[in-house]
Formats: C-alpha cells, sequence, structure tokens
C-alpha cells in the first residue's frame, strides 16, 4: 500500500520550520493499516515529550488505515490491542495490550504485546540522519505486525512478524481466553521473572545474556523481529528521510 497525503489534508498534518526566508516542510508519516479479520484498537506512546499520534488509542476495524504525521526527533512506538469493549466516555479494557482501561493510552501495553518501535532522525538534539526502527517481541506477541519503509534513502529493510506465533506458542507461554482460545504468547521474562531470561543482574550485558530455548522459538518464527534484550545484530533497522506503513496482521511483508 502506498502512503499517500491528500491535498490540503497534508497542509493540516505536515510540521513547517522557517529559516530565516526559506520555509522547508519536514515530516514522516507513519500509516497504520489493519490487515487483520478482526477489529483491533492500536495503542501509541510518544516519547521525549513527542506530539502525542492518534490521542494515544483508538479503534481500527478490519481493512481499515489511517495516517499520522511525526515532527523530527520523534520516538515511540505502535501496538496492537485486540478484544476490546469500550463504553461511551472511552473507558473499558482489553484482553491483550491493554494501556490503563482506557481507549487513549497514556503508557505502554501490557505485556504480551508485539511492538513497532521508532527514533525517526533530526530534531534539535539529532545527530543522526538516520531513522533507527525495530519490530520487537521481548515483551511478547499478541498479534503479527510489520514495518515496511516508503520513499526513503539507505538500507531500508522491512522489519516485522508475519508469522502466528499464537499457533506454536509453548504451552507454559500461552494466554488463553475465556473459551481456551490462545490471544497471545508470553516472554518467558514475563513468564517466569528470571534474570536468564530477563537479560538482568548478572546477565545484564550482551555477553552475558543470550539467546534461550524460548527466544529461539521466536527468532526461527520471525527473523527479522527482537526475541531478547539484546537481539540488535539481526533486529535493528536503519532509514533515512521515509515514510513507514506498520500493518498488524501481515501477509508475505506487506
Amino acid at each position: 500500500m502506498d502512503i499517500i497525503l491528500r491535498a490540503g489534508y497534508s497542509l493540516l498534518l505536515l510540521s513547517i520550520f522557517f529559516s530565516g526566508d526559506e520555509i522547508s516542510v519536514s515530516a514522516t508519516v507513519f500509516t497504520l493499516q489493519n490487515s487483520c479479520s478482526y477489529t483491533v484498537w492500536p495503542g501509541t506512546l510518544s516519547g521525549n515529550n513527542g506530539n502525542v499520534l492518534g490521542d494515544g488509542g483508538f479503534s481500527l476495524p478490519p481493512g481499515g488505515s489511517v495516517n499520522f504525521p511525526a515532527t523530527p526527533g520523534w520516538s515511540g512506538r505502535f501496538w496492537a490491542r485486540t478484544g476490546c469493549t469500550f463504553d461511551e466516555f472511552g473507558n473499558g479494557r482489553c484482553v491483550t495490550g491493554d494501556c490503563g482501561s482506557t481507549l487513549t493510552c497514556a503508557g505502554g501495553g501490557a505485556p504480551p504485546v508485539s511492538l513497532a518501535e521508532f527514533t525517526i532522525a533530526g530534531g534539535i538534539t539529532g545527530t543522526s540522519d538516520k531513522d533507527f526502527y525495530d519490530v520487537s517481541l521481548v515483551d511478547g506477541y499478541n498479534v503479527g505486525i510489520g514495518i515496511k519503509p516508503a520513499g526513503g534513502a539507505g538500507d531500508c529493510q522491512y522489519a516485522g512478524c508475519v508469522a502466528d506465533l499464537n499457533v506454536n506458542c509453548p504451552p507454559e507461554l500461552r494466554v488463553v481466553d475465556g473459551n481456551g482460545a490462545v490471544v497471545a504468547c508470553r516472554s518467558a521474562c514475563d513468564a517466569f521473572k528470571e534474570a536468564r531470561f530477563c537479560c538482568t543482574e548478572d546477565h545484564g550485558k550482551p555477553e552475558t545474556c543470550g539467546p534461550t530455548d524460548f527466544s529461539v522459538i521466536f527468532k526461527a518464527a520471525c527473523p527479522s523481529a527482537y526475541s531478547y534484550a539484546y537481539d540488535d545484530a539481526s533486529s535493528t533497522f536503519t532509514c533515512s528521510g521515509s515514510d513507514y506503513l506498520i500493518t498488524f496482521c501481515p501477509t508475505n511483508g506487506v
């Protein structure tokens, strides 16, 4: 899917910066696409006092998509909540990815949850001309998620988890709903709270925290996603001047 800002609407979305008599327009546009067969409720979390995208959370029906601009230097994450029920005031809860029992998230999604994470180039303190992005399963998995750069320069690769990890989730990591269906797969850290799985204490650095039997299962299913905290080499990607398509329940890297 191409990421397109419609004429007129783009004037409301793009950040405009003035330098002397020159005017430059710069924004990274995120498009969130729901390719699942069911409604998801995306959550967004901004860091570094960045602009809050989508009021922090909203509903996205099957086949739906929405665009958001982010100013240079923006960092944050996106995730999908599932099985949500909200009242007219936006109060409620989600079976997975809940963020404080409210439609508009003020914090991150509760594990287990699949994450799309970004640090966009630029900003007042920015020193890099590259965006950094990844898909992380360090907090577990609830739905497939993919990141596809568009229009950028550099080593702009697809990142994501296309496989349905809920199908092959080890029994001790499964999260089931009231009907006994597997709706999420916990990380070993979340399930067992042990330093060797969480990369903490004596295992708090790359030299002492490596893959485990559980993270290997995640990595085999989703090679380009983070499977544990220090899984950087094959899981962090860069691109310059790109927009990004974030797809929930992607198929074949789309």
